[in-house]
C-alpha cells in the first residue's frame, strides 16, 4: 500500500500509481490521521499527509530534494528501495536514502509547525470546494474545531453571494495563480465574520491544479472602524441624518442615467422621475438669541427625530441635514408634483406639535421648497439650486408653508440676479441714464422743479424704470455708487437750468435711499456734488421715504438735519404709508410731504351709476380721500411745510386738489418723465405741457 512505505517506494519504477492527478488529490490520506514525525514516529512514511504531499511525494512522481528541489535520480534513489532494512547514515553513497527521508520528514514538520501555529487562518480545499484540512485559527475565527471542519463544503462557511465566479473558474482551471475578496464567515453563533480571503493554487509535479489553499484574515475590527469612519463622514455628528454630502451622493445616483442608456434614442428609464424637499425653520436664529445654542442644538435633534419617524417606511425617501436649520427630503423615483406637494404638507405637519426642550416649550414652524422633474430635464446642481430659490418664496409669501417650483417665477428670479451681477458694471459702461418729470404749483401753474428719475439703458432687456433695479441696488449695495453719480448729474443738469433760466429758480429733486446714509457719509456726498457743479444748495431737493426717515437709530436724523443747516430741502417720499407719526413729524428737518399715489385714486371723477336715483359708486371713497388729504395738508401747513402730490392723471385731479390746499403736484397729465430738454422747453414756454388736455 502506498501510504505504508511512501518514502520508498513511491519512488520506484514498478510503484508508481496509474491515477490521474485528480485521483491521486482526492486520494490524499488526509482523513485518517497519520503518526506526527516530531513525536518519534519509528515509521519511516507515516507522517507524509496531505501537507507534507504539497511540495514533496504525493504531488510529484520523482522524489525532489527538499533543499534545491531537483530530482534525485539514479544510485541514491535506488539504493534507498533494494536496501529498505539497511540503515544508511554513514557515509558513502548507500547512506543518501535515510537522509533524504529525514530532511523530507524534518522539512515537512517545519511546514506543518508553520501550518498549525500561524495567527492567520489557513484552509486546504479540494476541487470540489470541500475543505481537506485547516489550522487552529482558521477553526477559531468561527468558533469550531479542526476536526468538525474536514470535508465540510466551503459553502456552509462562506456565503457564496457576491463570490467572483469567474476569478474562482479561472483559479480552478489554472488560469489565475491567486485571488483576492472580502467576504462574512459564518461563526457557530449566528454572526458574521469579516474576513480578508486570499485563494492560490496549489498545482501538482505536472504542473496541473491540485488544491486550493485560502489564507483567511480577520477584519472585523477593521471594517467597524472604517464603517464607524464612512458613517461619520456621511451623517451629521449632531443630528445622526445624513449630511449634506450623503445626500448629493444619492442625488447624483439618481439622476445618474445606466450604462445602457448610452445608445441614442428613447428608453424605458426616460420616465425616471425626483423630487427634493427643501426645508428652513423659521424663527430659529431668535430662539438661539434667546435661549442660547445648547436649546437650538436639542431643537435641532428634536426636529431631526420627527422627520425621521414621520417619513419612515419609504425606501425611496432620504432625510438628511444641509446645515444649520435646514433639510431636505429627496425622493427618488418619484410619482409626480403631487406626491411631492403631499410630502411637504405632511412635513409641516410633523413640525406644528410644540415641541419640549430642555424645560421650554417651543412653537417651531418650517418653511418648505418643492421641485420635483424628470431626471432627463435636470441636473442635481440645478435641482438643489431650484429648490433652495422656492424655498425663499415660501419664506418671501409668509412662512409656515410650501412654495411648488414655478418656472416663469424661477425665470424672473433669474432675471433678477444677472440684473444685480450687471449694475456695476453697467454703471461703468455709461448705460444709465436720468429723466426728469416737472413738479408743478397747482396755484399758478408754473414750474416749480423736476424730479430726477434713474433709467437702465439695458443692451438685453431695454429701458429699466427704477422700480426694475433700484431694490436690487439697494440689496446689493450698489446703491451708493448709483446714488452718487445720479446726485451730481442730477446737480449738474439743475445748473445748467438755473444758467438758461435764473429767473425760475427750478430745484431739482433726488431720491436718497436709506442705504447711502448708512453706507456712505451722504453729507460729504452732497457737499462734494454741490461743489463740483456750482448749485445753490437751496435748489437740491433730497426725498426720503418715511419708514427710512423714522425707522430705529438716530444717525439718519443726523444726517438729514446737517443736510437741513446746508441749506438742502428734505422731503418725506410716500407720506401716509410709513409710520405717519405725526407728533415725531414736527421735529423733522423736513420742508416738504409727497402724498403716496393711494390717496390720489379717490380724487378721479366719480364712476357713473347703472342705475339712476342710487348714490353714485365711488363717492363714499372719494370723499374720505379728499378729507384726508385736506386734514393732512392742513397739519402740513401749520408746521411750515408744503404738500406735492403724484400721479397726477387729470384736470379734475388736479383741481379737486388745488381746492384742498395742496401746493404742488406731479404726473401724466402734467407731462411725462423725459428728457432735460423737456423741462427746458417748459420753462421756455413760461407753462407746463398738459398732456391730458
Amino acid at each position: 500500500m502506498p501510504g505504508q512505505n511512501e518514502g520508498a517506494d513511491a519512488h520506484h519504477p514498478g510503484a508508481r500509481h496509474k491515477e490521474s492527478p485528480r485521483q491521486r488529490h482526492l486520494a490524499a490520506p488526509v482523513l485518517d490521521p497519520v503518526p506526527d514525525p516530531v513525536a518519534g514516529s519509528s515509521s519511516a512514511t507515516g507522517s507524509v499527509t496531505a501537507l507534507g504531499a504539497l511540495g514533496t511525494l504525493a504531488e510529484s512522481e520523482v522524489l525532489l530534494c527538499p533543499t534545491c528541489s531537483a530530482p534525485l535520480t539514479g544510485a541514491t534513489h535506488r539504493g534507498t528501495a533494494e536496501r529498505p532494512g539497511r540503515r544508511n547514515d554513514g557515509p558513502g553513497p548507500d547512506g543518501g536514502g535515510d537522509r533524504l527521508l529525514a530532511a523530507l520528514r524534518a522539512s515537512e514538520s517545519r511546514f506543518r509547525a508553520a501550518f498549525c501555529d500561524a495567527v492567520i487562518g489557513m484552509a486546504l480545499i479540494d476541487p470540489d470546494d470541500r475543505i481537506i484540512e485547516v489550522n487552529p485559527a482558521f477553526a477559531a475565527l468561527i468558533g469550531r474545531s479542526v476536526g468538525e471542519l474536514v470535508r465540510t463544503h466551503l459553502h456552509e462557511i462562506i456565503d457564496p453571494e457576491g463570490m467572483p465566479d469567474r476569478l474562482f473558474s479561472e483559479l480552478v482551471h489554472g488560469e489565475r495563480e491567486r485571488f483576492r475578496v472580502e467576504k462574512q464567515l459564518k461563526h457557530r453563533e449566528g454572526h458574521e465574520v469579516w474576513s480578508k480571503v486570499t485563494v492560490s493554487l496549489i498545482r501538482d509535479g505536472a504542473g496541473q491544479p491540485l488544491y486550493t489553499l485560502a489564507l483567511v484574515e480577520d477584519i472585523t475590527e477593521q471594517r467597524r472602524l472604517n464603517d464607524h469612519l464612512a458613517f461619520q463622514a456621511l451623517h451629521d455628528p449632531l443630528t445622526r441624518l445624513p449630511n449634506r454630502t450623503y445626500f448629493f451622493e444619492r442625488l447624483d445616483a439618481a439622476c445618474l442615467p445606466p450604462a445602457e442608456e448610452s445608445a441614442p434614442g428613447p428608453t424605458a428609464d426616460e420616465g425616471r422621475r425626483v423630487g427634493v424637499c427643501y426645508l428652513d425653520l423659521d424663527g430659529f436664529a431668535a430662539v438661539n438669541e434667546a435661549l442660547g445654542h445648547h436649546i437650538g442644538d436639542q431643537l435641532l435633534v428634536s426636529v431631526a427625530t420627527r422627520l425621521r419617524r414621520g417619513l419612515t417606511g419609504h425606501d425611496t425617501h432620504l432625510v438628511a441635514r444641509m446645515g444649520g436649520d435646514e433639510f431636505a427630503v429627496l425622493v427618488t423615483d418619484s410619482l409626480g408634483s403631487e406626491q411631492l406637494t403631499e410630502l411637504a404638507g405632511r412635513i409641516l405637519e410633523v413640525l406644528e406639535r410644540p415641541f419640549d426642550v430642555a424645560g421650554h416649550r417651543l412653537v417651531i414652524t418650517a418653511s418648505v421648497g418643492v421641485v420635483e422633474r424628470s431626471v432627463h430635464e435636470t441636473t442635481p446642481t440645478d435641482l438643489v439650486k431650484d429648490a433652495d430659490a422656492t424655498l425663499y418664496w415660501s419664506k418671501a409669501d409668509g412662512r409656515a408653508r410650501w412654495t411648488l417650483y414655478d418656472p416663469d417665477r424661477g425665470a424672473h428670479q433669474l432675471t433678477r440676479q444677472l440684473l444685480t451681477t450687471a449694475l456695476r458694471p453697467a454703471l461703468e459702461r455709461g448705460e444709465f441714464t436720468i429723466e426728469y418729470q416737472p413738479l408743478v404749483g397747482l396755484a399758478d401753474g408754473t414750474v416749480h422743479g423736476a424730479e430726477a428719475l434713474v433709467r437702465w439703458r439695458h443692451p438685453r432687456y431695454g429701458t429699466l424704470s427704477p422700480d426694475r433695479f433700484i431694490p436690487l441696488a439697494e440689496e446689493s449695495g450698489a446703491i451708493v455708487p448709483l446714488g452718487k453719480w445720479v446726485l451730481e448729474e442730477s446737480c449738474r443738469q439743475a445748473r445748467q437750468w438755473l444758467t438758461e433760466f435764473p429767473d425760475t429758480e427750478t430745484f431739482v429733486s433726488v431720491n436718497l435711499a436709506a442705504r447711502q446714509i448708512w453706507d456712505s457719509d451722504v453729507v460729504a456726498d452732497v457737499a462734494r456734488a454741490l461743489e463740483r457743479t456750482g448749485l445753490p444748495a437751496r435748489l437740491l431737493q433730497l426725498e426720503i421715504t418715511e419708514s427710512a426717515l423714522l425707522g430705529p437709530g438716530g444717525r439718519p436724523l443726523q444726517a438729514l438735519q446737517a443736510l437741513a443747516d446746508m441749506g438742502v430741502r428734505i422731503a418725506i417720499d410716500d407720506f401716509g404709508t410709513g409710520y405717519s407719526n405725526l407728533a415725531y413729524l414736527s421735529r423733522l428737518p423736513v420742508h416738504v410731504l409727497k402724498l403716496d399715489g393711494t390717496f390720489i385714486e379717490g380724487f378721479r371723477d366719480p364712476a357713473p351709476t347703472d342705475r339712476p336715483g342710487l348714490p353714485r359708486l365711488g363717492t363714499r371713497r372719494s370723499d374720505a380721500d379728499e378729507q384726508i388729504v385736506g386734514a393732512m395738508v392742513q397739519l402740513a401747513h401749520t408746521l411750515g411745510l408744503t404738500v406735492t402730490a403724484e400721479g397726477i392723471e387729470s384736470a379734475a385731479q388736479a383741481e379737486r386738489l388745488r381746492l384742498t390746499g395742496c401746493d404742488t403736484a406731479q404726473g401724466w397729465y402734467f407731462a411725462r418723465p423725459g428728457e432735460a430738454a423737456l423741462v427746458a422747453a417748459i420753462l421756455r414756454e413760461g407753462r407746463p405741457a398738459l398732456d391730458g388736455r
